[in-house]
């Protein structure tokens, strides 16, 4: 809104200092800082709150170290973290961008899931939640929408900006309105046409091959965030990592200059979308505040969800959803220990009569909390091992 008001004021009075709102970088600096402020300032009295409504999640025994002094922690911490990406979004990012709608939508819907889940859980006593089934009907919604504005704005939009800007011809390096294009990390020349791995029999559809990918990759990442919320500070930590490297390469894929000087694909309209990205980042580390060794708040699925889904849409949208294993190698690996752990016990169970586990105890974290380790340096070195992740996935940039 601040955008929109000092826009009109420049405009039409001229207004002193008006015009530094114009600015990407002075917004997404203002987001990040005000987005800080709020989940530090304000967390304080949001968890007084969640306390007043006894709103502190059971905690399982799982037999860990430590773990009984975690009892009666309040937990729907995640809304420090909405609230911290919403407010400093709508005030600072230019509000009629079609990325920066997307976001917000999204951001309410995959909340509004994870806090009928919280409460289902809390209130409710049912240690289920929402069920499952409902869960992935909600990721699958939002999948579908992602794929339908990404399909649809990259078709109107691209195609103007190459009928207005490219003078001398060359349209190599801009996305195809008649394709869709993703990248492919690692590899020179590296956009992929998803019209590749479209069956005959649908051939000219491609929307759906993509639009079954797009849900594929908010399913997991999304549950993968959800997976990783076992320690304090962890999810936050590392989600603050990939949502720094996502703003780098949003911040480069929305410039002209940058985009053409590193060879990338050039999507017009993605730079607004920074605003959002730092305010995402800048909720992540406020977060952590609260919720680092010892936690005074756990986050909840509508904070696990809410990250991972919106950091699976922003690699969608800045079209490095090929590069998430690398860059949210973190959620892969904790995704992967429970699947590898469950289908060996069942394996096991059914040709041996007794299962048994390859693991101490999945998710991969809670392994290293059997062997003795602090989890407090577990988790700082689950962030070492996030950063190695991030430097490596933006190295991608220049390594072909």
């Amino acid at each position: 809104m601040l955008y929109h008001l000092f826009e009109y004021l420049k405009q039409n009075y001229d207004l002193a200092g008006s015009g530094v709102f114009q600015y990407l970088s002075f917004r997404a600096g203002m987001a990040a800082l005000l987005s800080l402020i709020i989940s530090i300032i304000f967390g304080k009295n949001i968890i007084s709150i969640l306390q007043n409504f006894q709103l502190s999640e059971k905690i399982r025994d799982l037999d860990l170290k430590g773990q009984s002094g975690k009892e009666g922690t309040p937990t729907m911490g995640g809304i420090i973290i909405i609230i911290s990406i919403l407010v400093p979004t709508i005030l600072f990012a230019d509000l009629s961008n079609i990325y920066i709608q997307l976001m917000i939508f999204i951001t309410v819907i995959i909340s509004v899931i994870g806090f009928i889940d919280d409460y289902l859980k809390i209130k409710k006593k049912d240690k289920v939640g929402l069920k499952g089934k409902f869960k992935i009907l909600g990721q699958i919604l939002i999948g579908i929408i992602v794929s339908y504005v990404v399909v649809t704005n990259d078709s109107v939009v691209v195609r103007d900006f190459l009928e207005s800007v490219t003078q001398d011809g060359s349209k190599d390096q801009y996305v195809d309105s008649k394709d869709l294009l993703t990248t492919i990390p690692f590899i020179k020349d590296n956009e992929f046409n998803y019209e590749w791995i479209t069956p005959n029999f649908i051939n000219g559809y491609t929307w759906l091959i993509y639009s079954l990918v797009v849900i594929f990759i908010i399913v997991s990442v999304s549950n993968g965030a959800n997976i990783t919320d076992g320690l304090d500070g962890l999810a936050a930590g590392v989600s603050a990592i990939v949502g720094i490297t996502l703003s780098i390469f949003i911040y480069l894929s929305g410039n002209l200059i940058f985009s053409d000087y590193l060879n990338i694909m050039y999507i017009p309209g993605i730079g607004e979308l920074v605003i959002f990205s730092f305010a995402f980042v800048g909720a992540c580390i406020g977060f952590i505040w609260y919720n680092s060794y010892p936690a005074q708040v756990f986050m909840g699925d509508i904070g696990s969800l809410s990250i991972g889904a919106i950091i699976a849409v922003l690699a969608i949208i800045v079209k490095k959803e090929l590069l998430i294993p690398v860059m949210c190698g973190i959620f892969l690996i904790e995704n992967l220990s429970v699947i590898i752990q469950v289908t060996y016990f069942k394996y096991t169970k059914k040709k041996y009569g007794e299962g048994k586990r390859i693991f101490l105890m999945s998710p991969l974290h809670h392994h290293y909390q059997k062997k003795g380790i602090h989890e407090t340096k577990i988790v700082a070195r689950f962030w070492m091992v996030g950063i190695l992740l991030a430097i490596i996935s933006l190295a991608t940039l220049k390594l072909r």
